[in-house]
């Protein structure tokens, strides 16, 4: 796992520094401190980020602060003119900014692609903010009043990212924040902190003033400035459970408005009468596409009866042997390293964890043909698995898949509503009722019927129930405009022959 240092022992000619960007430039910061980025494909450092300091942190919310109010009176239009100047130059640079993903990710190039789409989408909602920011009017709610609606900026707001997605979250974040008028501070995760840097010179590009949108690298130091600066107003996050409550508990004591997205354990339902063909290649792509490092993937299948089951497995078995693994950068491969050596020993622990807590390993990931070089970890399989278990309660974040078995759809549902996640969730079925009934009493954030990775489109909002959601407000779409602005109400009368008596009595407006 990357390490801070003032330099690294394995660094040659092609390791680069990875700096802030703050005021419209590249800066090293005060501090000295790195960390190392790895090409999760080799195993070598290809970066050294920086680290900051609280005068590091200080510096960006400082350069937020002070161009926010030139850019909260600049009108929706204009704002979101730079935004589709972004959206253009997004498009120009997707394929350069997908491989910077693939080399410090190691998901394969087209899953990159994909995650560069998906921001680009709210990027495409954000450039409708005049609308979206439209207020309502009244006329007369009392004889010569009139009332009028607005939503306003907040001010200086931060964004804290996940490593699994770096370009796509961060733009589920901060252009509908700059389209409500608000300025940006950044905290990309320091695993694959490139991409955040590259999004800020496009911005930069499309003509967003300087200090609008900042970068600030490093770790609990730089998050700890983010969520306790009295300048800040609001902080958005995407990450896992523990994390996500301790954001949201610090910034929230601080005064803060939060956002906090955390983890996830998300079941798919497979009914006896669902085509399996369909629902295994589902399976396979949700559960191992990008080595299973994404918030929405689905962790848990839960065929209902043994025949649906025993079917489900011989399938999967089959298929797991066909998973094309390898560098991420290589065409034709399925699925690629995870992001660092830690996290890939991690996952390797809970597979050894699943075997001593009595669940059947079908395939072990860890016995898998991959490269040598790398974090890879193979495709992994338990059957049997049961609701007390670790590898059942607990967010894996990898390649792991496992087998829930239940007799009934009821006993199928009640799984999914009594975990303490309630991020995702699918069911795979060819009757109306079942799914519906699943739609409407399943207690989850995002629901697919036959779709096993529900994400909304960015016109919507994502986010998850119960201990994957810290915080009102669900990420990007309508409640992302909610989120990144403060609502006003007027009520007006303007002077008129009429004459006013004073009333001591609660204002009716009759």
């Amino acid at each position: 796992m990357s390490t801070t240092s003032k330099a690294s022992k394995d660094l040659d000619e092609h390791v680069v520094d990875i700096d802030h960007w703050i005021q419209g430039a590249s800066t090293a910061g005060s501090s000295a401190e790195r960390g190392d980025v790895h090409n999760p494909a080799t195993g070598k450092v290809t970066g050294r980020v920086a680290f900051a300091d609280t005068d590091d942190a200080a510096a960006a919310i400082a350069s937020a602060h002070a161009a926010f109010p030139a850019w909260a009176s600049t009108p929706p239009h204009v704002r979101a003119r730079v935004l589709f100047r972004f959206r253009d130059l997004l498009e120009t640079h997707r394929d350069r900014l997908a491989r910077i993903i693939v080399a410090e990710h190691g998901k394969v190039f087209s899953d990159a692609q994909g995650e560069i789409t998906r921001g680009l989408e709210v990027v495409e909602y954000a450039c409708g903010i005049p609308q979206a920011l439209k207020g309502d009017f009244s006329e007369n709610v009392g004889r010569n009043i009139d009332s009028v609606s607005l939503r306003q900026p907040l001010g200086v707001v931060a964004g804290i990212s996940p490593f699994n997605f770096p370009a796509m979250v961060p733009m589920w974040l901060f252009p509908v924040a700059l389209a409500c008028g608000n300025t940006f501070v950044m905290k990309p995760s320091e695993k694959d902190p490139t991409l955040s840097v590259e999004l800020a010179k496009l911005l930069k590009e499309a003509g967003l003033p300087d200090g609008v949108f900042n970068v600030l690298h490093g770790d609990k130091v730089a998050v700890d400035s983010l969520l306790t600066d009295p300048r800040i107003e609001a902080v958005s996050f995407v990450g896992s459970t523990p994390i996500a409550e301790y954001i949201h508990n610090t910034a929230s004591a601080n005064g803060k408005r939060v956002q906090a997205l955390g983890g996830a354990k998300n079941h798919m339902i497979i009914m006896p009468d669902a085509d399996l063909d369909k629902a295994v290649s589902a399976l396979m792509g949700a559960a191992y596409g990008s080595a299973g490092e994404r918030c929405m993937a689905i962790s848990v299948a839960v065929p209902v009866g043994a025949d649906t089951a025993n079917q489900l497995r011989e399938r999967l078995v089959k298929a797991i042997a066909e998973l094309k693994v390898g560098p991420g950068s290589t065409e034709g491969v399925e699925m690629g390293p995870l992001v660092t050596a830690a996290h890939r020993d991690k996952v390797a622990d809970y597979v050894e964890t699943g075997v001593k807590e009595g669940a059947e390993l079908v395939v072990d990931g860890r016995q898998a043909d991959v490269p040598e070089t790398g974090f890879f970890l193979g495709a992994t399989l338990f059957d049997h698995v049961s609701p007390e278990m670790r590898i059942y309660l607990e967010e894996i974040f990898g390649p792991v898949l496992g087998i829930v078995r239940a007799e009934s759809f009821e006993e199928a549902l009640t799984l999914v509503n009594e975990h303490e996640f309630g991020n995702g969730t699918a069911i795979f079925t060819r009757d109306g009722n079942t799914a519906r009934t699943f739609m409407s009493h399943v207690k989850a954030g995002m629901v697919g019927v036959n779709v096993p990775i529900p994400v909304p489109m960015a016109f919507h909002s994502f986010g998850g129930w119960k201990r994957s959601l810290f915080g009102d407000h669900h990420v990007h779409g309508p409640e992302g405009v909610r989120f990144y602005t403060r609502y006003k109400v007027a009520t007006t009368r303007w002077p008129s022959d009429e004459r006013i008596t004073t009333d001591f009595s609660m204002p009716a407006h009759g």
